[in-house]
């Protein structure tokens, strides 16, 4: 795993397994947590469950042999908003533009309906020189500033 972090985004590299999407999660946790946001907070948890969703679609369904997936995390303070963007080296597999309704009887079928409801918007781009990027964004309000201030508690 290869990381690489500035106040505001922190990018990093991870098998295209599930033990990958499992540690882009908790990597995105422990993130939010650095930025004043708990593990239990509405937030943070809106941020893993897409991380895992992204990292473990990207895993198995955008998995090239030998190729790592990356997952990039960004706050942008004056939006309020976390943008969480997932990379894997297959073009050929391109998530549907909009979402399928979940059948309810199914055991899958979810991931991407969920991402829909908890992001302010997603969608994906192709990556240079190959593959794509699934990207959303989450409200997440104010994280620390630079200084490290810690906002007001979280009040449900």
């Amino acid at each position: 795993m290869l990381t690489g972090t500035t106040t505001n985004t922190t990018e990093a590299q991870f098998a295209s397994t599930p033990r990958g999407a499992r540690l882009a999660r908790c990597l995105s946790v422990r993130w939010m947590e650095e930025r004043g946001h708990p593990q239990e907070s509405d937030a943070s948890c809106a941020v893993a469950l897409i991380v895992a969703e992204l990292a473990a679609n990207a895993v198995r369904h955008g998995r090239v042999p030998g190729r790592d997936v990356r997952l990039r995390l960004v706050h942008d303070e004056p939006s309020g908003l976390v943008r969480i963007e997932v990379a894997d080296a297959a073009s050929d597999r391109r998530p549907p533009t909009v979402p399928s309704s979940p059948c309810p009887d199914g055991e899958s079928g979810r991931g991407l309906f969920l991402v829909d409801v908890l992001a302010e918007r997603w969608g994906w781009e192709p990556r240079d020189p190959v593959g794509k990027t699934v990207w959303a964004e989450v409200p997440c309000g104010k994280c620390r500033d630079a200084e490290g201030t810690e906002p007001p508690p979280y009040n449900h």
